[in-house]
């Protein structure tokens, strides 16, 4: 039914999604980003909402008829990653990159805006378009939407995610939990320094250090139900300025991944405590600072399947499936907390050549998955307001 339409504007959406990518912007800082967008969809005739505390640009198209509201999101920020791709339209600001996909989302959702906007007299109801600023670090930008009212009415929420290691012209969603809770913390040890050669007038953190992060893996290993899902992962480690010298603090950095509210709680209350007892054994002041992060992504089982129909018209049945649980954090989780919905994902791994990762200073995407995100959009829309 859209198909024809959108292979018209495939060139513009591309064009859209290389122009973003040449001026990408970090979180909380998407000037440019979203004036490009309100624009645009006020040259489509919606109904055009600034975010009074950020960048978030929210466009209604309101149909001929009454009906329900659907609601699309697409996310707007950059990350901080200097970019190596050698693309002619690589990325004009130094440090900062579109190394996620973003700006293949918002370009596939213009695309979208694009196709309805012609078709405003056969919508029966409203389809709300929300390019959300801050995406990649918390507290996000969904929660300030939502705290200005964006999903007042809203009967459903979609988002997509063109993801790289799925090869192109694939859809993937699932039932109930499909990202984890991301919570990050910060161990602080304060024990005694002095020399290498005399350990035994000091109180070692980094000894201390290492026994807190192997005692934290038994959390995972011995306390939480092996059916249950879990991660408690240490990024960064930081103690010290010479070889000979036993410092006197050492700090430590990571993530704690979870599904259930339940398993959340537990890995911060055995985290904490863990680490403090630790401290009390070998004498050292141990200070631990936790950040709660996004919540889990749970999708709605209804709203899930009919995800699914509109992609089996969009990929064909044999393309399209369910995808395990991923422990990946996203603030569409926010979302779901409030309104039935559910987020998806769209292959966008080139087959023809090596696919770098997200947030990979080479990432790319395969622009054909573009014009595929705008047809589900639209064929979303279709099922719900036509």
């Amino acid at each position: 039914m859209f198909k024809s339409a959108i292979e018209e504007i495939e060139d513009k959406i591309i064009s859209w999604r290389r122009d973003f990518h040449q001026h990408p912007e970090l979180s909380f800082q998407e000037s440019r980003t979203s004036k490009v967008i309100a624009a645009f969809m006020k040259e489509c005739g919606l109904k055009v909402y600034k975010q009074k505390n950020g960048f978030g640009i929210i466009g209604d198209l309101v149909g001929a008829e009454k009906g329900r509201k659907i609601a699309f999101r697409a996310d707007m920020d950059a990350v901080p990653i200097q970019e190596e791709t050698d693309l002619p339209y690589a990325s004009k600001h130094s440090g900062v990159m579109h190394a996620c996909g973003h700006d293949g989302h918002m370009a596939s959702l213009m695309g979208a805006i694009k196709i309805l906007s012609s078709m405003k007299d056969k919508i029966k109801g409203t389809i709300r378009f929300i390019f959300q600023p801050a995406e990649e670090v918390t507290p996000g930008g969904a929660k300030g939407l939502i705290e200005e009212g964006v999903l007042r009415g809203v009967d459903a929420i979609y988002g997509v995610h063109l993801w790289s290691e799925y090869a192109i012209g694939t859809f993937y969603t699932t039932f109930g939990p499909m990202m984890a809770a991301s919570d990050k913390f910060k161990i602080i040890i304060h024990g005694k320094g002095g020399h290498g050669a005399m350990p035994h007038k000091t109180i070692d953190p980094i000894l201390i250090a290492s026994h807190v992060v192997m005692a934290t893996q038994h959390v995972i290993s011995r306390y939480i139900d092996p059916i249950e899902s879990g991660v408690i992962s240490f990024g960064k480690l930081h103690s010290g300025t010479a070889f000979n010298v036993i410092a006197d603090k050492a700090e430590l950095e990571g993530t704690v991944r979870s599904f259930s509210p339940e398993v959340r709680d537990f890995l911060q209350q055995q985290l904490e405590h863990t680490a403090l007892n630790i401290g009390q054994l070998y004498g050292a002041q141990i200070d631990v600072l936790y950040e709660r992060g996004y919540p889990a992504v749970v999708n709605h089982e209804k709203e899930a399947q009919l995800a699914l129909q509109a992609a089996e018209n969009v990929f064909g049945k044999d393309a399209i499936g369910i995808m395990p649980p991923n422990m990946a954090g996203e603030d569409f989780a926010y979302y779901l907390e409030k309104v039935p919905g559910a987020f998806c994902f769209i292959g966008a791994g080139d087959t023809r050549k090596i696919v770098y990762p997200h947030h990979h200073p080479k990432f790319e995407i395969d622009e054909r998955a573009l014009k595929l995100a705008t047809e589900w959009f639209c064929q979303m829309a279709y099922q719900y307001v036509f």
